[in-house]
């Protein structure tokens, strides 16, 4: 298999070559580092910015991969994918400018499987479709005839499936580890398991009956929507369980987090009925008290006070729409928020606009209590122009001082 020749070795070592000159890296992450820290104790002098990016950013834009490599061959070849994983974090860490350690990185590279989120339902017998210009998805197939099948099947093997590829490219890069690969003078430091978490219980029940036959559910037979519920959850506790145990990992850890993106189709009643159970369940499982932390896109500002007074989640990760003055004054100058323009705006918008964009969020009063982190929302689309990620960027260090 051809690597996309805008990604060779040859084109990375020119990139490589004119990040160096262009910045101080060093200084950079030192600056970087300083600021985390600062973050985490409190009292940063500014509002801190990372972005969120995935290697979808350079299969699904022709400039970055002029061989046309889908998803699906990236999918079903593992050392196809080591590679683009591997030159994806090198373009990101050399052509993007963020609050992050850029340059090759000093220990080495970090590698997992990339099963996007699709997994979880999949691992669940959902099909998997690969769409020529979009990232693998799942089709749902618990219809009404056959909507209880899922609980005959009873819980898969964790590492079974549609999960058996997640093992065996764990391996495969493991293999590759230990010959002494390395790309660009630096070693794979660290190789992990995907799926080690959850796109959380309502969302993955979307993706078994689909999202409109579920909110039906809710209605003409709320019972079958709790059992899926509860057997959804107990998959991802049993897989997370068998995945921590595997890496050598505690299965409790202070802190939690989850997503749970479906949950904006819900009013905040149905998800008192529905779903908290589901994440306290989750929470409490693999969690030590807290504070947790959510990810959650789309229009779920309404659930935020619920989930910070029922669940001790004190970071929310956000996508749009948001009114971040609402969400601060709703959740107090200690919850920890990351935010910032819509990917849309990002994408199809000029570096004024996401300017001002920017500015007007920084404004808000959303960085009260010093608990804000910019990021796009949510994650960055193929084909962002760099002058609009640029912009992004120098806005937020001039408007985002304290």
């Amino acid at each position: 298999m051809l690597l996309p020749s805008a990604l060779t070795d040859q084109a990375l070592a020119a990139l490589i070559t004119e990040a160096n000159a262009r910045l101080d890296i060093p200084a950079h992450n030192a600056a970087s580092r300083a600021l985390w820290e600062a973050y985490l104790a409190g009292s940063p002098e500014r509002v801190p910015f990372r972005l969120g990016i995935n290697p979808r950013f350079i299969l699904l834009d022709p400039a970055l991969n002029p061989e046309g490599i889908t998803f699906r061959q990236y999918t079903e070849d593992p050392e196809l994918m080591l590679q683009i994983l591997l030159r994806f974090q090198c373009w990101v860490r050399h052509a993007i400018v963020q609050d992050c350690d850029l340059g090759l990185p000093e220990r080495g590279w970090s590698l997992a499987p990339d099963l996007q989120n699709y997994y979880e339902g999949a691992w669940l017998g959902c099909p998997v479709f690969f769409n020529e210009h979009e990232v693998p998805d799942c089709r749902p197939w618990l219809g009404d005839d056959n909507k209880r099948e899922v609980f005959d099947r009873g819980i898969p093997d964790p590492f079974g499936g549609a999960l058996a590829r997640n093992l065996e490219y764990y391996e495969y890069f493991k293999a590759r580890q230990q010959a002494g690969f390395e790309f660009f003078g630096r070693p794979l430091a660290e190789v992990s398991l995907a799926a080690c978490g959850s796109d959380g219980p309502f969302t993955v029940a979307c993706n078994l009956r689909g999202a409109t036959q579920l909110c039906l559910d809710l209605y003409q037979d709320p019972d079958y929507v709790h059992q899926l519920l509860a057997f959804i959850t107990e998959a991802a506790i049993v897989r997370i369980t068998a995945y921590r145990k595997f890496l050598g990992q505690p299965l409790r850890t202070q802190s939690f987090g989850l997503a749970d993106d479906s949950i904006e189709l819900l009013s905040t009643e149905a998800y008192e009925e529905f779903v908290l159970p589901h994440h306290r369940r989750l929470l409490d499982t693999f969690g030590q008290g807290g504070p947790h932390y959510i990810h959650l896109c789309g229009d779920a500002q309404r659930h935020f006070p619920t989930l910070k007074e029922q669940l001790n989640i004190h970071t929310f990760d956000t996508g749009f729409p948001i009114e971040f003055a609402w969400v601060r004054r709703a959740l107090g100058p200690e919850v920890w928020i990351q935010g910032g323009p819509p990917v849309q705006l990002l994408l199809h918008g000029t570096p004024d606009q996401v300017a001002a964009e920017t500015r007007r969020i920084l404004s808000s009063g959303i960085t009260e209590g010093k608990r804000f982190m910019m990021r796009e929302a949510n994650n960055l689309a193929p084909r962002t122009p760099l002058d609009n990620l640029e912009a992004f960027y120098q806005a937020t260090l001039q408007h985002g001082r304290y």
